[in-house]
Order: C-alpha cells, then sequence, then structure tokens
C-alpha cells in the first residue's frame, strides 16, 4: 500500500498558514506538517484545520514538526519562513537576515528529506530560491520558487478590471524576477487566445503593466500592517497539487538557469513545465528586442543580490 503525501511547510505566519489550509482543503495531500520558531502557534493552527478537515469529512491531518528530524519522508517542503523588512533596516540587511534563515531551513531539509522538491516563497525570492539550491546541493529541477505564477494571476486580475468580461479566461504572462523590475509579457496574454492587445488600447495596457510591477506594494498601502498572503499561498497550493498529482503543466516559476534565455548561475522566473520531479522541462519563449532588454534588467536586479551575498561570504562555507 502506498503511504499518503507529505507536505511540510516551514514558517506557520500568514502565508504558510494559507497554504496548509488550502491544501487541507483540496484533500490531495494525506499528511501536513508545519515547522515554525513559535510551536505552540503552530499547534493551535494544526488542530484547527485538522478540525477544518474533519467538518468537510476530509482525511487530511496536519500536525507540527517540533525538531526538523519530524521533516522526514516530506515530498514536498514550502519555506516561507523569513522576517519582513523592518524601520531602519536597509534592504541588504533584510536580505542577509533572510539568506540565514533559508540556509539554515535548507540544511535541515537535506539532512532530513533529501529527495523533497523545494518550493520556495520567502522574500526577495529569487535570491532566497538561489540559497536554498546552493545550500542543499540539489538538482537544480528540485528547488524552484513561487513568485511568477502569482504575478501572472495579478496581472490577469487587472486584465479583468479592465475589460468587464473574460473572468476565468484570461493567461497572463509575467517573466523575470518577482519585483519592480519583473516582465508582464502583453504579448503572451490573452482572453479566450485572443490577445489582449486585440483588446485593450496601449494605454490601458501600459497600466496594467504598472499595476503588476506594484502590485504587493498596493496591498501594502492598504494594509498598513503585513503584506499579502491569500494570492501567494494559493499559488503555491497550485504549484503543491500539480506536483502531487504529475499534472506536468505549464507554470511560470523561479528557477535556476543553465544556459537558458543565454544566462547561468542566476534564478529568475521563465515558464516551466512542473510534474513529479519538479521542474520537468524550461520552456524558452521567444522574445522581442524590447523584452530581452527588459528581460536583461530584471536577471540583473537578482543577479546584484547574488553578488552582495557573495560580496559578504555568505556561500563560502557550503
Amino acid at each position: 500500500m502506498n503511504r499518503g503525501k507529505i507536505v511540510s511547510i516551514i514558517g506557520a505566519g500568514n502565508v504558510g498558514s494559507t497554504v496548509a489550509y488550502s491544501l487541507a482543503m483540496q484533500g490531495t495531500v494525506h499528511e501536513i506538517v508545519l515547522r515554525d520558531s513559535k510551536p505552540d502557534i503552530a499547534w493551535g493552527k494544526a488542530l484547527d484545520m485538522s478540525q477544518a478537515a474533519a467538518v468537510i469529512r476530509g482525511h487530511t491531518k496536519v500536525r507540527v514538526a517540533e525538531t526538523a528530524s519530524d521533516l522526514a519522508d516530506s515530498d514536498i517542503v514550502v519555506i516561507t519562513a523569513g522576517s519582513p523588512r523592518k524601520p531602519g533596516m536597509s534592504r541588504d540587511d533584510l536580505l542577509l537576515i533572510n539568506a540565514e534563515t533559508v540556509r539554515s531551513v535548507s540544511r535541515d531539509i537535506y539532512k532530513n528529506c533529501p529527495n523533497a522538491i523545494v518550493i520556495v516563497v520567502t522574500n526577495p525570492l529569487d535570491a532566497m530560491t538561489y540559497v536554498a539550491l546552493r545550500s542543499t546541493g540539489f538538482d537544480k529541477r528540485q528547488v524552484l520558487g513561487m513568485a511568477g505564477l502569482l504575478d501572472s494571476g495579478r496581472m490577469a486580475s487587472f486584465i479583468y478590471e479592465k475589460l468587464g468580461y473574460g473572468s476565468g479566461q484570461i493567461r497572463a504572462t509575467v517573466l523575470g524576477g518577482h519585483g519592480d523590475k519583473m516582465v508582464p509579457l502583453h504579448r503572451y496574454s490573452t482572453v479566450s487566445g485572443v490577445p489582449i492587445t486585440d483588446l485593450l488600447s496601449g494605454t490601458q495596457i501600459d497600466d496594467i503593466v504598472d499595476r503588476t510591477k506594484n502590485a504587493g506594494a498596493e496591498i501594502v498601502g492598504y494594509l498598513q500592517s503585513g503584506s499579502a498572503y491569500y494570492a501567494p499561498a494559493v499559488a503555491t497550493a497550485m504549484m503543491c497539487e500539480t506536483i502531487l498529482r504529475n499534472a506536468r503543466q505549464i507554470y511560470p516559476c523561479a528557477v535556476m538557469l543553465e544556459g537558458e534565455y543565454g544566462y547561468n548561475d542566476v534564478v529568475t522566473g521563465v515558464p516551466v513545465v512542473l510534474g513529479a520531479n519538479g521542474v520537468e522541462k524550461v520552456i524558452e519563449v521567444t522574445l522581442s528586442d524590447e523584452e530581452r532588454t527588459l528581460f536583461a534588467q530584471s536577471v540583473g536586479s537578482v543577479k546584484l543580490l547574488i553578488d552582495t551575498l557573495s560580496d559578504r561570504r555568505f556561500f563560502g562555507n557550503d
């Protein structure tokens, strides 16, 4: 008899707990494991979600990993652990703090579940995915970052706002790093197969592109404390479901490039085929000269973060 699928989530804050809840309600996962620096909070959420699963007559069990060894046998490990930027903290400070966190949990993953697929959600996402890859030493197919699916979903929602029709039929595509230099590709964005360039004016599309790039900041501005978590969590849960079902669907994800698009040793968002082995295939789409320039700028912004870590000798003891 085959054992049930196990998804472990490191970091039981808003994003991590919402990923867990989304998966528990879907019922694909047999067991969800929460690991957090505050185990009592994690246990409270685990019990609540297990009871929610019982209400819908589901079979998913949610428990807490008291130690790293409790992550053993995980099929997927999601990393959401990290710190938000606080007053007086520079971007480099935040980068180094979260890099230390991701390195630590990545080493736990390496020791306890070396066959797991790792999905990184911690920001700055592309750089943290790079850290997880370096810290685990896993094959690049095993480690990927969630962002492109989220950014593409955000773009799709803004297209719908402009059009007022086509809900559920909109497919948007965003490449590059998860930041303000991301590259929304309006040429590859459609409504039931119709390019949005045939449905919207250039000014409307420019508005959508700008709003997509700043979507996270827009939500932070409204919340005033905290950041988005429903959409990031649902995007992560969708990636988990796709991997566990071996659905082999195409999603934009943050992955290590090794020659694709002309880049090496850098992580950024590109379309990939997701399946049981994680990244089954990297898809290289044709880019115009302008899109290649924008993509290069986005990749460059991620490379700056990686170089900052290298300059601080962060990878010296890997």
